[in-house]
């Protein structure tokens, strides 16, 4: 099978045609980890490129990202029990969330598709997350956190988590990547993060480049 169709379905936006392409291809006896490596990322890929571009916006990236996840949804159980990729390594665990007293999870949430997209393992902590499950989440393996603020009252709380990982002696084990409409490079440089992301597409790249320095 033509691999292009489930390429061209996630680009488009198109959930239904994702999910009828991607089963297509798994009974035609592609082998799962095919499809994701050779589809479904390059497709995000395409989507984040599109965005940079700007001839995609926001509502665009999110159509995109929900067909890809639809995939996903679909290859998960042949994912289980097939062979992991190139090489047989496990793929990344990142960990996201909206740091205390910020509620809003929109960035959030596009930035975690995204990054499944790209083939990251994604746990998402949710909002409201007090520096303790951050903590717990880098405990658990995460190779990277994910801090998102809205709103310019709740931007400390970013730099309180950061104290707080180095304070459980868990900062050193893990890149933080921060993001948010009212912060910038300075803010983040100013908290200790690793990494700053603009948007969803940004922090793919962001996260990437992160791991290859571990």
């Amino acid at each position: 099978m033509d691999l292009k169709k489930v390429f061209d379905a996630v680009v488009n936006g198109s959930v239904d045609e994702t999910k009828v392409s991607v089963q297509q291809a798994l009974d035609e006896q592609v082998p799962a980890e095919t499809i994701l490596n050779e589809a479904l990322i390059p497709a995000m890929t395409e989507v984040g490129c599109l965005f940079e571009n700007q001839d995609y916006y926001v509502p665009e990236m999110l159509v995109s990202a929900k067909a890809m996840q639809s995939g996903l949804k679909t290859l998960k159980p042949r994912l289980t029990v097939e062979p992991a990729g190139s090489g047989g390594s496990a793929k990344p665990i990142a960990a996201f969330g909206t740091v205390k007293g910020d509620l809003h999870d929109i960035g959030k949430d596009l930035v975690i598709m995204m990054l499944e997209g790209a083939g990251f393992t994604i746990k998402d902590l949710g909002v409201d997350v007090p520096p303790e499950k951050f903590i717990e989440a880098v405990e658990d393996g995460a190779q990277i956190i994910g801090l998102s603020a809205m709103l310019t009252t709740t931007m400390p709380n970013m730099k309180v988590t950061i104290e707080a990982l180095k304070e459980a002696g868990v900062r050193d084990r893990v890149r933080v990547i921060v993001g948010g409409a009212p912060l910038n490079q300075t803010y983040a440089d100013h908290i200790g993060a690793d990494g700053y992301a603009k948007d969803a597409s940004a922090a793919v790249r962001k996260a990437k480049e992160l791991l290859s320095q571990t």
